[in-house]
């Protein structure tokens, strides 16, 4: 398995791993203006682009994952309650669907909370252990830090689908998976992140003071120390719903 994290644009995060024995690669949370990076990455590692991911729709940054999807034929995901909300076709992504990537397997966790159609993926690399090594976890979770719950309004609301998403799809998880967050410090899209950009389950657990929170001091925690909204966001969430070029 091969894998690189790039560091982007407003202190986000983007991935790139797959199996390189069988030529196959997935792109994930691709920023606008660094398509020809993936482009190259794959180059580099012989390997096929199948699968360009985005963990949800973007508010912060204008996505570049329609365009390399386009760009190298592969499959463009979104989770499936995008169906109907945006306008262009993608691959509707389930709880629960597993994808192939050679020898490693992704399984998509639906966590809404910072959105509706947050994802995360949990990935196996079965040439090395059955059990999961790392979850790519979006804006669900970060490191120090959990999503910003207001962006798709009724905060209080969507701070509490976080909290469940958080104890049931990621905390029930094994301590030793890594995860690899959609940001860093710097980012508006959460309070207090760390400018580390991994860190395990088992860590967050322990130090993460979001996780410790009961469900309701949860809500009041994380609806009071919103961030201001991101600059620009209206037009960045209409260019990645398709109503704008």
């Amino acid at each position: 398995m091969f894998f690189k994290q790039l560091a982007t644009k407003e202190s986000s995060l983007s991935y790139f791993f797959g199996c390189g024995g069988l030529g196959k690669a997935v792109a994930v949370d691709v920023v606008a203006g660094d398509e020809d990076w993936f482009v190259h990455a794959a180059k580099e590692a012989q390997v096929e682009i199948t699968h360009v991911i985005d963990t949800h729709v973007h508010a912060d940054h204008y996505s570049g994952g329609r365009q390399l999807a386009a760009r190298v034929r592969a499959a463009y995901g979104l989770h499936e309650s995008n169906q109907g909300r945006v306008h262009y076709d993608f691959l509707p992504l389930k709880d629960g669907q597993l994808l192939d990537v050679g020898n490693v397997k992704i399984r998509v966790l639906h966590t809404p909370g910072h959105t509706p159609d947050s994802l995360c993926l949990l990935v196996t690399d079965k040439r090395r252990a059955e059990q999961p090594w790392f979850v790519v976890t979006g804006d669900t979770l970060f490191v120090g830090a959990v999503g910003r719950p207001d962006l798709a309004g009724k905060e209080r609301e969507m701070a509490g689908v976080l909290y469940d998403s958080l104890h049931t799809k990621l905390l029930s998880l094994p301590d030793e998976v890594e995860i690899y967050p959609g940001h860093q410090a710097g980012s508006v899209c959460g309070a207090g992140l760390s400018g580390k950009p991994a860190s395990t389950l088992g860590f967050e657990k322990r130090w993460n003071t979001a996780l410790s929170l009961e469900r309701a001091a949860f809500i009041e925690t994380v609806t009071q120390t919103i961030p201001p909204r991101p600059a620009d966001m209206e037009a960045m969430v209409r260019f990645n719903l398709g109503l704008e070029r």
